[in-house]
């Protein structure tokens, strides 16, 4: 590993007196007093369940955490003589938290981890997100099982989510990651998931880490480096995945952190994507969908306005990026009134690829142009919730199953216009 300046010395003391380990828990923190104590608890209980024979270790990755979140997770740490809830470790359980920076950022916290696992030798990884409070003694073991006993090298994980609830995914990041890389992987940026030492090895030899594309997103990063690496991947379902509240203006920085990091990859995978036709399943164990349908308030005429105001104020901007004939049925359905405003599937994947092109061809700047398709992605939400408010369960799971192969559909479309040079 090159530019290891950022493993601290009194880090690099405590995983030298680890020595190695079987499994490494990896978790990112910044500020998560509130919901760490309960996660560190059901990873312990997981483990003690499920692998009470092997050497773990807990690595908490801290972004500049100053309200006792570290000292949280290091009291967890367990000794081989202690019963915990009427089980005995066999081994110790060590936790070793280290302060990376003074403000979090999510790619240096798991290139933390990463490293801190090539050094310990750690044979299978997960990683949890500290603001998933549902977690379970069983999230721990669905994630850890997979790579340590059947030799899968990365796990993802499938939730039970309100059918409204992770929109980004199922309209924009999971169809397009299923068309162009072949792979039905349900959560394409993962908030919890497993991997095997091998694909973290590897991953963290690959030279991303100066250019600033390690800043965030690094998640989705890796899981596409193990769908382009040719590694075994499967998904396993976790249970309930609770909600995290967002602010409209979280939109931009997470659109970012995705769909900004996925549209770079397009560019050094291109040799790999351009070749595929269709898409696989993934095996999985357990359901790769389950939607909740209780009732949910969304102010859908707010998304309808952002989408109209958006149109009309970035006119000179759409101008660079989409062909005349998309922008045109934009300022068609923006004219519509709320009634009959429906942004079609076929559009919205025209859009998303044209988006894709101009971020390649860097017709203005980058940022500019994942700024840009906010309020475009509000304008296809409102659609998507119009659509789908009465929905059953199994109708909405084909709603997306439609748009999937809506973006396969025209993958061809993509290709004509990336190798174009206007």
């Amino acid at each position: 590993m090159e530019d290891e300046n950022f493993l601290t010395d009194d880090f690099l003391r405590q995983l030298i007196n680890v020595g190695e380990a079987d499994i490494l828990v990896g978790l990112p923190t910044h500020n998560n007093a509130k919901s760490v104590g309960s996660i560190v608890h059901a990873i312990r209980n997981g483990i003690l369940g499920g692998f009470p024979r092997e050497r773990v270790v807990i690595i908490n990755a801290d972004g500049g955490s100053r309200d006792g979140t570290r000292e949280l997770i290091t009291g967890v740490s367990i000794n081989d003589a202690r019963p915990v809830s009427s089980v005995y470790a066999l081994r110790t359980l060590h936790a070793i938290s280290t302060q990376y920076a003074r403000t979090p950022q999510s790619g240096v916290a798991l290139r933390t981890i990463l490293s801190a696992a090539e050094l310990l030798r750690a044979k299978a990884c997960i990683v949890i997100s500290p603001e998933s409070e549902g977690v379970t003694p069983e999230w721990i073991s669905s994630l850890i099982r997979p790579v340590y006993y059947e030799g899968f090298d990365l796990v993802s994980p499938t939730y039970r989510r309100h059918k409204f609830d992770g929109l980004l995914t199922t309209n924009l990041l999971y169809p397009m990651v299923r068309a162009l890389y072949g792979a039905r992987i349900r959560e394409a940026y993962m908030s919890e998931f497993g991997f095997s030492g091998r694909l973290g090895s590897q991953f963290l030899c690959q030279n991303q880490w100066k250019d600033g594309i390690g800043e965030n997103g690094t998640e989705l990063r890796l899981m596409l480096a193990a769908v382009t690496g040719g590694f075994r991947i499967c998904q396993a379902f976790l249970g309930e995945k609770d909600p995290v509240e967002r602010r409209a203006t979280d939109l931009v920085p997470t659109l970012r952190q995705s769909v900004g990091v996925l549209f770079s990859a397009l560019e050094s995978d291109f040799d790999v994507w351009s070749a595929i036709s269709g898409s696989q399943e993934v095996p999985t164990n357990g359901k790769d969908l389950e939607l909740l349908l209780e009732p949910l308030r969304v102010n859908r005429k707010r998304l309808r306005q952002m989408f109209v105001k958006g149109v009309s104020e970035l006119e000179s901007v759409f101008q660079s990026i989409l062909s005349p004939s998309t922008l045109a049925e934009l300022n068609r359905i923006a004219a519509l009134d709320e009634e009959k405003f429906r942004y079609p599937a076929e559009l919205w994947v025209r859009t998303v690829y044209e988006f894709a092109a101009a971020y390649r061809k860097s017709v203005i700047n980058r940022d500019h142009i994942i700024q840009a398709l906010a309020p475009l992605f509000r304008g296809r939400v409102f659609t998507f919730i119009v659509e789908n408010r009465s929905s059953s369960a199994n109708d909405v799971a084909n709603n997306i199953e439609g748009l999937c192969l809506e973006f396969e559909r025209l993958k061809p479309y993509l290709l004509d216009i990336w190798k174009s040079k206007e």
